[in-house]
């Protein structure tokens, strides 16, 4: 179960005099990510170490840190909590003592995985379009029923005799309701779209 954060979330963690301030947020593309570690990266903390996770693309910084400490741990906490859609980042103000790269892999990562836990979080649910032609007779039978799929409404747009809908459901949902439209539609083109369709 893949899933993404609702709101922010930050949480505070102290280690070995270090403090650990970590934020994460839900994030929709790779701008959204910059904009939300430069709003929230703090100037006078000695590291702003950040991860990101957007389907199969995904980044990781560790702004300074020795290689792999840092930006690396954050992702994997990301990861191994099955996040999706979410960045991370750790701002981190030392403290006088050093903690060998095992102690900033479990600081980093333990910090990151530990706001992500505390936040509240919700499943994604993988959504396919569909398109297709209804005639005025049909068009509200198929609106009312758009509540029982699952689906919403995405484009209408009317000609002479009805109108061209678009509508978005659940994927898995998604044959099912092909399989009524084709029938309510006396086998009328029923096409199931890629994104730019």
């Amino acid at each position: 179960m893949t899933r993404t954060l609702v709101v922010e979330t930050q949480l505070d963690t102290v280690v070995k005099k270090s403090l650990f301030r970590v934020h994460a947020a839900p994030i929709a593309s790779e701008e959204e990510a910059r904009a939300f570690f430069e709003r929230v990266s703090a100037v006078d903390a000695t590291h702003n170490c950040w991860a990101w996770r957007l389907g199969g693309r995904y980044r990781s910084f560790d702004d300074g840190e020795p290689g792999g400490t840092a930006g690396r741990p954050i992702l994997q906490a990301i990861d191994s909590q099955e996040f999706d859609r979410v960045a991370v980042i750790v701002v981190r103000w030392f403290g006088g003592i050093k903690l060998g790269a095992g102690g900033l892999v479990r600081a980093y990562g333990g910090a990151a995985a530990s706001c992500l836990r505390q936040g509240e979080a919700v499943e994604i649910v993988p959504m396919q379009r569909i398109g297709f032609h209804a005639s005025f007779g049909l068009l509200p039978i198929i609106q009312a029923r758009l509540g029982d799929w699952s689906a919403m409404q995405e484009s209408c747009v009317f000609d002479e005799t009805g109108a061209d809908l678009e509508i978005s459901l659940p994927l898995c949902e998604a044959e099912r309701v092909k399989n009524i439209l084709q029938d309510l539609l006396r086998g009328a083109a029923v096409k199931l779209l890629e994104e730019g369709d």
